[in-house]
């Protein structure tokens, strides 16, 4: 590997480390704009849940690296 990939490599992989210190995000806004809670507290996205795309990434993840390991050693 010569050094200037090897350079770049640091670089990126102390960017992506220092990132999250940086990039902080705004608290969100109040779910019923600042009301009395018995005015339509909903949450803010709607309640729709974040889990589901999730969990189908990170099976169909697990499953290309298991098919790749399996080709590799066949």
């Amino acid at each position: 590997m010569n050094m200037k990939k090897c350079i770049q490599n640091i670089m990126i992989a102390a960017f992506l480390l220092a990132a999250p210190a940086v990039m902080l995000a705004q608290n969100p806004p109040h779910p019923n704009g600042g009301n009395a809670p018995g005015t339509s507290n909903t949450p803010v996205g709607g309640g729709s849940p974040i889990d589901g795309g999730l969990t189908f990434m990170l099976i169909a993840g697990t499953a290309f690296g298991l098919r790749k390991i399996y080709k590799v050693k066949k």
